[in-house]
């Protein structure tokens, strides 16, 4: 099966770029003393989170228990739940994942702790827990090193609990800042005898700098495994990095200067970036993708020298691939023009 055979919209991904990605970002992690645990939020493969371990992650980051419980079938034996988990269901989905995988997850609130703690009562086994901490991105986490303390203090109470450390969302451009929320956080939970084991940070827009903030002990990139629109714009990789394309055909041509693709917001996602537009076209960089309706993306051809024509297929970098991968059942893995694997995206739509 080659490119030809694919019907579009489809998501193809090119797997020479996919393994450079992994040595490089497991290389500067090996240089700089940092445990890798790659987010497979944008992946959502088995295939690629036993590829990530193969090359020295300690384990994998997933944000949902679905997307867990997906991974741990798919043979991943070490899972991160950076999420607040609630409720009866998800904690006894939660209990069966941990007879199963090695796993730790993450709180900022008593009543989280709470539901971990009336769950989990095996001293042999116990989950172990992080208290997630905002330094600046304004998402979850604790607002103040006491804070912490308090939290740190309760997990250690509890002998079904194990006391993990330290989790961080960081905000974006700002290494410096999450340095100083951390030393202030770190040197309060060692007066209180509670030094963190794993200081916990993520995301791909600073991995490159990961190693400024030297408390951390694990970082937690994602998209770096495919880079995006998004990453390009703010300086992680190049359009050569890009290893996830759309593959799409023009339908139509209504004007000289107007071309329109059949994926629209179902293939394409909608997440805006700064330079605007939904995507890069490959071949015609100067193309803007200017608007998606559910099943068309509208293409200003005005800045093209050369036009694409009804029946050309197309390869579009997307803006944000992780999107983009929950929108498809299935992924074409390339070896150049030649599909190597037609994978399902096991972790696809997998929200609880």
């Amino acid at each position: 099966m080659n490119i030809d055979d694919i019907d579009t919209p489809a998501v193809l991904i090119d797997l020479d770029i996919v393994e450079r990605n992994l040595r490089s970002a497991q290389d500067y992690a090996n240089q700089h003393g940092l445990n890798l645990r790659p987010h497979v939020k944008t992946h959502k493969l088995p295939r690629f989170a036993r590829a990530q371990a193969a090359l020295g992650a300690v384990g994998i980051t997933a944000q949902k228990l679905g997307e867990a419980e997906a991974m741990a079938d798919g043979g991943v034996t070490d899972i991160f739940l950076p999420y607040n988990i609630l409720g009866l269901r998800k904690l006894a989905r939660l209990k069966a994942l941990h007879g199963r995988v090695t796993l730790s997850v993450t709180m900022d609130s008593q009543t989280t702790l709470n539901g971990y703690a009336e769950t989990f009562s095996d001293t042999a086994r116990p989950l172990t827990v992080l208290v997630e901490c905002d330094t600046g991105a304004g998402r979850c986490g604790v607002q103040t090193a006491d804070d912490a303390v308090t939290l740190a203090r309760a997990i250690s109470a509890h002998p079904g609990l194990r006391y993990g450390g330290l989790m961080v969302y960081p905000k974006r451009g700002d290494p410096a800042g999450t340095q100083a929320w951390l030393t202030t956080t770190i040197a309060a939970l060692t007066t209180a005898n509670l030094p963190p084991p794993v200081v916990s940070t993520g995301g791909t827009p600073d991995f490159l700098r990961a190693a400024e903030v030297t408390h951390a002990t694990e970082h937690r990139p994602g998209t770096y495994i495919y880079n995006d629109r998004m990453q390009v714009g703010w300086g992680h990789g190049t359009w050569d990095d890009c290893a996830m394309t759309v593959l799409t055909t023009v339908v139509s041509r209504p004007t000289e200067t107007r071309a329109i693709l059949d994926a629209g917001s179902k293939a394409l996602a909608a997440d805006p970036v700064p330079a605007g537009g939904h995507g890069r076209i490959t071949t015609y960089p100067d193309a803007i993708i200017t608007a998606l309706n559910e099943e068309h993306a509208m293409v200003d051809l005005t800045a093209c020298p050369d036009r694409p024509r009804i029946g050309d297929r197309l390869r579009v970098i997307p803006n944000h691939a992780c999107v983009v991968t929950n929108l498809f059942d299935c992924v074409y893995l390339m070896r150049g023009t030649e599909v190597e694997q037609v994978a399902d995206v096991t972790s696809r739509g997998k929200l609880t």
